[in-house]
């Protein structure tokens, strides 16, 4: 069994545009070496999995147009920017998983495993872990290269944090560590 980084959303209109996190600064180095880790293991992808909106889709009657596919603002912030064998899959929904062909990409490539590191963990990384947790996935969330949205409360983002990290590890098992071999 192969296993999957899952960079989520570390793109321009989530790190300094539209809906800007200035909590995402601080886990772009980690994701940057993780990423290095991961393509340097034999057993390993990276994915990218960043919203690419439609004018359509339903995400955006909550929020503001952000990330629109074919724009600046859907791209992956320069300093995290894909490589030539990673996949790239753009999402139009919360999770990784809904209207794309994330599971059979994976599936065709003997993954099993997968770690999440990104944004949003009380979103976006939360959805996709569900939809990880429904299809037999084994999960870790790298809780160090994850993040909230900062200015989506006003509750300290370390409780904000800590709240969603838990969450995940309650309901669907992830482990909250980088698995030894990326670690």
């Amino acid at each position: 069994m192969r296993s999957a980084l899952v960079v989520i959303d570390m793109v321009n209109d989530f790190v300094d545009g539209v809906l800007a996190n200035p909590a995402a600064a601080t886990i772009i180095g980690p994701i940057e070496r993780l990423c290095a880790r991961a393509r340097a293991a034999s057993d390993w992808e990276v994915v990218y999995a960043s919203d690419a909106h439609r004018r359509d889709d339903r995400e955006l009657t909550v929020f503001p147009p952000h990330a629109m596919a074919g724009t600046q603002g859907a791209e992956v912030v320069a300093a995290l920017a894909p490589q030539r064998n990673d996949l790239v899959v753009p999402k139009r929904s919360y999770s990784a998983f809904t209207l794309t062909d994330l599971d059979a990409r994976l599936r065709a490539l003997d993954v099993g495993r997968l770690l999440l590191v990104g944004q949003h963990t009380d979103c976006c990384v939360r959805h996709t872990s569900y939809d990880a947790f429904c299809l037999g996935y084994e999960l870790a969330v790298s809780p160090g290269a994850t993040t909230v949205y900062a200015p989506g409360s006003p509750e300290p983002l370390a409780a904000r944090q800590h709240a969603a990290l838990e969450y995940l590890r309650t309901y669907y098992g992830a482990l909250l560590e980088v698995p030894a071999e990326l670690g």
